[in-house]
């Protein structure tokens, strides 16, 4: 078995904001009826969070629960317990429809700091990002220039950017060059 790493270990970049790849984060894709009672309580015994609400993200410890569309959730839990916590969910469910899935080692995770994030992110990303509709406790899917990405905004000055794993370079290098020093827009 090789060893556990992150997509970038270390990567660090600093400008209008400090950019970080955030190291191992365990991440299960959950697929289900989300209004369904069962649902809602197959998540909650699973990470002990209750169902958020559209584009919410809720949390509870070190797990969190993000609505991404009307069917999925992404579950953000520490990586060792990623495949217990997708285990737990399609035992919880029994025999109502589901999908259950670890995707922990399939995507990378950037934390990006600082009261300027809304610029840089503003320059690579077509979703509205404003002050008005996206605030803490929110997930956003969206591209970033050319890939899929989700922003999770988990505090005033931090948003933590999610990605495929192949892609984590092109990503972190984008976010640097957009957070260079003298390229602030004025969006903040």
């Amino acid at each position: 078995m090789s060893d556990l790493a992150s997509a970038m270990p270390g990567a660090d970049a600093q400008g209008l904001v400090t950019i970080r790849e955030a190291g191992l984060v365990g991440m299960v894709t959950f697929r289900g009826d989300l209004s369904a009672a069962a649902t809602k309580k197959a998540v909650k015994s699973a990470t002990g969070c209750d169902m958020p609400e559209r584009r919410g993200v809720v949390t509870a410890g070190d797990n969190g629960v993000a609505w991404m569309s009307p069917d999925e959730l992404l579950v953000i839990c520490p990586h060792d317990l990623a495949e217990r916590v997708a285990a737990d969910l399609s035992e919880a469910m029994g025999e109502a429809h589901n999908l259950a899935l670890n995707v922990s080692d399939v995507r990378a995770v950037f934390e990006v700091t600082g009261p300027a994030w809304r610029d840089v992110l503003a320059k690579v990303t077509p979703a509205d990002l404003s002050r008005d509709v996206f605030g803490p406790g929110e997930m956003r899917r969206t591209r970033m220039a050319q890939v899929a990405a989700a922003v999770w905004m988990t505090g005033d000055d931090t948003v933590r950017v999610i990605c495929f794993r192949s892609v984590a370079r092109y990503m972190f290098d984008l976010l640097a060059l957009s957070a260079q020093e003298g390229g602030a827009v004025g969006y903040h």
